[in-house]
């Protein structure tokens, strides 16, 4: 193993999960304008719902991907919250900001599904967790982070 390689997941999974957490309190910050925009693509009568469940999933689920808790199922719920947003408000590609819009939603997509796989990385809570209480380990964890993980 790389020595920086503990560090570089670390780092990689603040910068995933820190996009997500922003957008959240951009949300919180600007609910009008949040909501107006949602109308405007036709979710006129789920608007105060949507905005509410955006926010919950992105600061929720962004938060645990920056302390690496929960990390796969974090993952796994941004990905799911994502796909119907990108595909719903972004895919005007005669605007070229939405088509941006839209291949950084496909580049984080690819990030999330990277955590998906391989986890947390080393230095999370999901790995202090394990080594505290082996008993209750996920079976789905890969052995590659669990090996990591018992270096710690």
């Amino acid at each position: 193993m790389n020595m920086s390689e503990p560090y570089l997941s670390l780092v990689g999974r603040i910068l995933i999960g820190l996009i997500f957490v922003m957008s959240g309190i951009n949300k919180i910050l600007t609910p009008e304008a949040t909501q107006q925009y949602m109308a405007s693509h036709g979710l006129n009568t789920l608007t105060t719902a949507l905005y509410v469940a955006a926010i919950m999933v992105e600061v929720g689920a962004g938060a645990c991907l920056l302390v690496g808790y929960q990390t796969r199922r974090a993952a796994s719920l941004l990905l799911f919250f994502m796909i119907p947003t990108t595909l719903l408000f972004h895919t005007n590609f005669d605007d070229q900001n939405q088509m941006i819009h839209f291949l950084k939603n496909l580049s984080m997509s690819g990030g999330l599904l990277y955590v998906m796989v391989y986890g947390a990385g080393p230095i999370s809570l999901d790995v202090r967790e394990r080594i505290r209480h082996p008993h209750r380990a996920n079976v789905t964890d890969s052995s590659r982070e669990a090996r990591i993980g018992d270096r710690n």
